[in-house]
């Protein structure tokens, strides 16, 4: 894939031929991203567990007491591992963003919200369920036509009510328009559904909205998404996010960054570091975006980023979810603490 892989929680599963298939069409042909699992029950989100590290005061994001993390961190400990467990941590006791469910958004968005209101924090989500969603590869899907994802929109917006929340919008969707990944038939459709839900999301008093726009290593050059960006609502939306899923330095992310926020009228941006504390792999773009070894968190989410266009470094993917089954991994989304633990060890902080 072009460079990044998500995936909500409980996503359907396809057939094991058509995986494979499908896999080596994303391999060679560079685009889209690994789902994230989708969010838990509303009671099992909700539930407080006691003894986990406390939201960080450098973040204004809450951090889930349940995320596989903290769940793999009080495995450990009762096993014994209580130095894997301490160095797992480094995960557990940071936000990192949820996935809303593509069926119903809602009750895994309520719980997160009552949850987060209790550290008065804030809610990190992704909307990730546009129809053809990843030109039919790998996390191929999203909402079945155009009226079913300004209903599921609708139901995530509702969900957030007046919590503050930060929004990452359909990662991949524009980058895919602009590599020619995404048939031209669909495009049209696309921009409409994207400047809809950017109106749809910020109606809400407490909600920020970031457009996704790939990253340097996908689309080179950043002037070819400004206009993608501006027919999708940029000019509406608090800004545009880079690197999701992916393993640019920070370094080459900010210098991309910029020029595309000057060609947008000096839009803001947020920056995914979960796991480009190493940057990427070195090799060539198909050996270096799915479970590439050697690689490390990057710098932990804050908002004192040192630059007024830059909002926040955030963990969008989350570290520890698998890209796929290449090197030994679980399926696209799935929870893997060997991963998890080696991202951990080489963390940059």
């Amino acid at each position: 894939m072009s460079g990044r892989r998500i995936v909500p929680r409980a996503l359907p599963r396809t057939v094991p031929v058509l995986a494979a298939l499908t896999l080596a069409t994303v391999l060679t042909a560079g685009c889209s991203t690994p789902e994230p699992r989708v969010t838990r029950t509303a009671d099992a989100a909700d539930e407080l567990v006691r003894g986990e590290p406390a939201p960080s005061a450098a973040s204004p994001y809450w951090v889930d007491p349940n995320s596989d993390a903290a769940r793999q961190v009080r495995t450990w400990e009762k096993e014994g591992r209580g130095a894997e467990a301490k160095i797992l941590r480094r995960i557990s006791g940071r936000p990192v963003a949820d996935w809303p469910a593509w069926d119903d958004p809602a009750p895994g968005i309520r719980a997160a919200a009552k949850s987060a209101a209790r550290t008065k924090k804030t809610i990190l989500l992704v909307a990730y369920n546009i129809p053809h969603r990843d030109c039919g590869l790998y996390s191929a899907g999203g909402a079945k036509d155009a009226d079913a994802y300004r209903s599921w929109i609708g139901a995530f917006a509702d969900a957030i009510g007046n919590a503050p929340a930060t929004v990452i919008l359909e990662p991949d969707a524009l980058p895919h328009i602009t590599d020619g990944c995404t048939p031209p038939e669909h495009h049209a459709e696309r921009y409409q559904l994207l400047s809809e839900a950017v109106d749809t999301l910020g109606a809400r008093p407490n909600t920020r909205v970031y457009l996704d726009a790939g990253n340097p290593d996908w689309i080179d050059e950043p002037s070819k998404m400004a206009e993608p960006l501006r027919q999708a609502g940029i000019d509406r939306a608090d800004g545009f996010s880079l690197n999701v899923s992916n393993f640019q330095s920070n370094g080459s992310v900010k210098t991309y960054a910029k020029r595309l926020s000057d060609a947008v009228g000096g839009s803001h941006f947020v920056i995914d570091t979960s796991r480009n504390g190493n940057g990427p792999l070195s090799g060539g773009r198909e050996e270096a975006w799915c479970n590439p070894p050697g690689r490390g968190l990057g710098t932990p989410p804050t908002t004192d980023t040192g630059d007024e266009r830059l909002d926040a470094y955030l963990w969008i993917k989350r570290p520890g979810d698998s890209d796929g089954t290449c090197r030994g991994g679980p399926p696209a989304g799935d929870w893997w603490p060997e991963y998890a633990l080696g991202l951990a060890r080489r963390a940059a902080s």
